[in-house]
């Protein structure tokens, strides 16, 4: 009889679950219920389609689009590029995470959620992990991204952990978000005004601010695009500050979603003030603006480069380059002595300088026009190279060859334009194509306006036609003229009428001592 009671005195419930088979049970169902939601997550149309698109952009940037500049990669710059578009992946996280969590209030099963063992809170911390797999995933196609461009042949400089965590970061944050909305305000059609919401109101801060430093960077993606690649040593980015911010902010929200839902423990209580910290940590640490020492050291860099770089010399030239540039001399040395042989008189044996130049004193985001140079042989080439910039380079180099210097080759108004063009164009694998490319209009007919790394060449439309017309005939027997009239051809005398003849080619129209062309030659 007493065997029978004690039984039953031991299987009677007390109310009191044994706290080892507690903590057991409730961890793996957390993480189930974690790879339930993070299933349905991945099955949401929205989720799916946005991360698609991010996919494929990122593919099709990488295989097939491009304007040719990716061809030669900037890494302090390649990382800054994975940053803005996990953000539409990120919207598309934030609506469909905080659904997710709503979806007991809208099928009407709280009641039943409420019998469950698992208490509401533990749910919460279930539907933030479930982000984690989209997280992972921004995480191998910004992996994928940079390595691409770091292992191309043409890649310099150097890129930053702390830049690339960004994108991924911004989903968790995202997801954790819309789990805390959801806990906050449990209303079903929430999440849609509130990213319109955000993005006004980030507009109009921005705006009453005028963009000021601390602001901006307490947002998650900054990018600060506009200028030319920069040295890293000059980039002034407080980016591992940002990536304490993130990470600070990502935890913080997540321990507030869990305090909301009723999970007031030790644990994360203690959670929740060390990410409070890391956040203020991380917003105290982006928050100053540029520091003199990185001002005075800009100012530098765009006034006296020639003291912050390496010259190598190539053949008879000299080429000058930031350090993490000088690998890059030996490209520019090769499009130099395809344009010289085909140049006449001394300017085929010139030595030339060729030094790189940047304006860095107006930040990441200023878009400044580089001086030309008035020393006679001196060529300037900047930070980018690919696509456009060849063809540009190359005008540069000719006008030099042509006219002597940067600043004469800007000022003048006359035939010498045709002999600068070929001997740039006629260089490059499509000629005619590179015409369309360094013209500002993108057209081949009419006058225009010609690109070079620092002073336009102005074309009139005869000058067009005489130059079109020669791009289009074999180059060597355009080049045997141009040698043996060289003398007459870099004459500013020299019409373009005169210059077609010399050169075998229509004129088409008639020509002056000094053609009219666009810009300032059409005053």
């Amino acid at each position: 009889m007493s065997t029978t009671t004690d039984t039953i005195t031991q299987a009677a419930p007390t109310g009191v679950e044994p706290p080892a088979r507690g903590r057991e049970s409730r961890s793996p169902a957390i993480l189930a219920l974690a790879r339930f939601e993070a299933r349905e997550l991945l099955l949401q149309i929205p989720v799916l389609l946005f991360l698609a698109l991010y996919v494929g952009y990122a593919g099709w940037r990488l295989f097939i689009g491009g304007d040719g500049m990716d061809d030669f990669p900037v890494l302090q710059d390649a990382d800054r590029a994975t940053q803005a578009t996990p953000m539409l992946l990120a919207v598309a996280v934030f609506i469909c995470v905080n659904r997710a969590v709503l979806r007991s209030r809208r099928q009407s099963t709280d009641q039943q959620f409420a019998i469950l063992p698992m208490e509401p809170w533990r749910r919460t911390v279930a539907h933030a992990l479930s982000v984690l797999p989209l997280g992972a995933i921004t995480a191998l196609v910004v992996t994928f991204q940079y390595t691409w461009a770091a292992l191309k042949p043409g890649a310099v400089g150097h890129g930053s952990p702390s830049e690339l965590v960004v994108g991924p970061l911004t989903v968790l944050l995202a997801g954790v978000l819309g789990v805390l909305l959801a806990r906050v305000i449990p209303v079903g059609f929430v999440a849609p005004p509130f990213v319109i919401g955000g993005f006004v109101l980030t507009t109009l801060v921005s705006a009453a601010t005028q963009g000021k430093h601390w602001v901006s960077w307490l947002g998650p993606v900054v990018t600060e695009e506009g200028a030319d690649p920069f040295p890293s040593e000059l980039l002034g980015r407080p980016a591992a500050w940002h990536a304490l911010y993130l990470t600070g902010l990502v935890v913080l929200l997540l321990c507030v979603a869990v305090l909301v839902s009723g999970g007031r423990t030790k644990l994360v209580t203690a959670a929740t003030a060390l990410a409070l910290a890391a956040t203020a940590v991380g917003v105290a640490g982006q928050s100053p603006a540029e520091p003199a020492s990185l001002i005075a050291a800009r100012t530098k860099a765009s006034v006296t480069p020639q003291k912050e770089q390496t010259c190598v010399r190539h053949g008879r030239s000299t080429y000058c380059a930031f350090p993490e540039w000088t690998g890059r001399t030996a490209d520019w040395a090769r499009a130099v002595d395809r344009i010289q042989s085909r140049a006449g008189g001394s300017a085929g044996g010139a030595r030339l300088t060729v030094r790189q130049w940047i304006d860095a004193r107006y930040g990441l985001q200023g878009d400044a026009a580089i001086s030309p140079a008035t020393t006679p042989g001196h060529v300037t080439v900047g930070t980018r190279w690919g696509g456009n910039r060849l063809p540009e380079f190359a005008v540069g180099v000719a006008s030099v060859l042509v006219a002597g210097t940067e600043k004469e080759a800007g000022d003048m108004c006359d035939a010498r334009a045709v002999t600068i063009m070929w001997l740039a164009l006629s260089t490059q694998p499509d000629p005619m194509q590179s015409l369309r490319d360094v013209r500002l209009d993108d057209s081949i007919a009419g006058s225009a306006i010609a690109l070079a790394p620092t002073s336009p060449v102005s074309m009139s439309a005869q000058q067009t036609t005489v130059v079109r017309e020669l791009l289009q005939k074999p180059h060597y027997s355009v080049a045997a003229k141009v040698k043996a009239h060289w003398t007459e051809l870099t004459s500013p005398k020299t019409s373009t009428a005169r210059v077609a003849e010399l050169l075998g080619v229509p004129a088409g129209g008639k020509g002056t001592t000094a053609d009219s062309g666009s810009g300032k030659c059409a005053e």
